[in-house]
């Protein structure tokens, strides 16, 4: 049978020494250790909201009204793809996207060049949906 143990505060010692992959930090008697570790998912989920940012700008940019239901053309990058792919309903739900779709290519005179992450451009081509 386990035995009870009570501790006291002089029978601890509270560190805020860094974690491997955590962000440890004190303040008036709290410590807070956050994981900092970035997961595929997570970086996805940055660049969808990228997206979804850059889109609403372009909208904003061609006064489109925010209730209006857009057609989103996303010219094609490796690195931006899994994002579109594992995020689609979520950026078509910010967006109001009635179709989003990754295209090869898309007209560079037509398309906005975005950048979408630290040396990761696109181009980006919206119209509106009746």
């Amino acid at each position: 049978m386990a035995k009870a143990i009570k501790l006291e505060l002089k029978d601890v010692e509270i560190t805020t020494d860094d974690i491997p992959g955590w962000v440890v930090n004190s303040w008036n008697g709290v410590t807070v250790a956050l994981d900092i570790t970035l997961t595929e998912q997570l970086k996805e989920e940055g660049i969808a909201r990228e997206l979804v940012n850059r889109i609403q700008n372009i909208r904003k940019d061609l006064d489109y009204e925010v209730t209006d239901r857009i057609g989103v053309l996303i010219q094609h990058h490796d690195l931006i793809a899994p994002a579109v792919l594992n995020n689609l309903d979520y950026i078509c739900a910010e967006t109001l996207a009635g179709s989003l779709e990754l295209k090869p290519l898309l007209n560079a005179g037509e398309a906005v060049n975005v950048e979408v992450d630290e040396n990761v451009e696109t181009l980006i081509l919206i119209t509106k949906l009746n």
